[in-house]
């Protein structure tokens, strides 16, 4: 991680957007002092979904298992520049993905090179299952892409990644890594993520070995979100270790509770592929309507009644949204092997 946080340093630094991550950061923790939502500045980040459809059906995925309930459709490119061209001044970063897989979005890459045009550093996740275009994923000046890749044999690999190839995932990598080698360039960062689940978790040494074979930059593994009590015995890891829940019999919660505070509604603005700003990725089907950047910027829609209500609720007793209950904000999510 040293070297994609010097590379964020390095090329989206402006002290136009640090003084603005200053002024969101000081409304922050004022609000939390004072128990009242206060809100100065831009958000420095800024998720934008390319598309909210998939090519995989994994099972704990809204998009994969069919359980998205709002409309599907791939984000077209003026709505994409005009959401760039409005924060690429107080922004740091673009998140390029929520619920899809971005790369099937025809426009992906020219999305990209946009972006990194501006000045903001991009992070991308893909599932690999695509053609990823190599050479023009390199020079669309991408800075950081994450490979979800959860096994080490096809068997394991589908229970998850279902109607996924493995050997796909893997030459993608195997050519990413030998292309930036030809380019003689470090960017995109690669980034494995392996979430830890009951069937795969066995397999995680192996998993190192072969981090290290392909020669990834980072290796990167997390746990798994459940939904229901079934998912507790098909999915949990049996290592405790791996897990972001406490289990009592079939009931589950957060390990580490659900405190009144939430750095990213604050910090992390999302855009979906219509132009509907979500109050964060968590809200996935946007249940808490805050407006549609083609009829509203989104410097007003970020800081409009709507969300203000909501980040006072969060400030008074946050467990009472549904979606927070469940959510990944001052979870550790990636787990730090000793």
């Amino acid at each position: 991680m040293l070297l994609e946080n010097i590379r964020f340093i390095k090329k989206s630094f402006r002290f136009k957007r640090f003084f603005n991550v200053i002024k969101v950061y000081l409304s922050y923790y004022i609000s939390l002092v004072l128990k009242k939502s206060i809100y100065l500045g831009f958000p420095p980040v800024v998720m934008i979904e390319p598309t909210n459809i998939c090519n995989l059906k994994c099972p704990l995925c809204p998009s994969g298992n069919g359980t998205l309930k709002r409309k599907k459709g791939y984000m077209d490119f003026s709505t994409f520049k005009k959401v760039i061209d409005e924060i690429k001044y107080r922004s740091f970063m673009v998140v390029l993905w929520n619920q899809g897989e971005s790369y099937l979005n025809k426009d992906f890459l020219k999305m990209v090179e946009y972006a990194s045009d501006s000045g903001l550093f991009t992070l991308a996740s893909t599932n690999a299952n695509v053609d990823l275009e190599i050479e023009e994923t390199i020079q669309s000046g991408l800075d950081s892409i994450i490979i979800s890749l959860d096994g080490t044999t096809q068997e394991t690999y589908n229970k998850y990644r279902v109607n996924g190839d493995l050997n796909k995932v893997l030459e993608n990598v195997k050519n990413l890594v030998k292309t930036k080698k030809k380019l003689k360039t470090k960017n995109p960062l690669i980034r494995w993520q392996f979430l830890v689940m009951k069937h795969n978790e066995h397999e995680i040494e192996e998993i190192k070995k072969l981090a290290k074979e392909l020669e990834v930059d980072n290796l990167e593994l997390k746990t798994v979100q459940i939904y229901s009590k079934e998912d507790i015995n098909n999915f949990l890891p049996k290592n405790p270790k791996y897990r972001r829940y406490k289990i009592e019999g079939n009931n589950f919660e957060l390990k580490f509770g659900i405190k009144n505070r939430c750095r990213r509604i604050w910090t992390n603005a999302v855009v979906n592929w219509d132009g509907e700003v979500a109050i964060c990725c968590f809200d996935k089907d946007v249940e808490y309507k805050i407006g549609n950047i083609k009829e509203t910027p989104l410097s007003k829609l970020w800081k409009n009644e709507k969300i203000q209500i909501i980040r006072n609720q969060i400030l008074k007793d946050r467990k009472e949204i549904p979606i927070c209950r469940n959510c990944g904000e001052g979870i550790k999510l990636r787990i730090k092997e000793t």
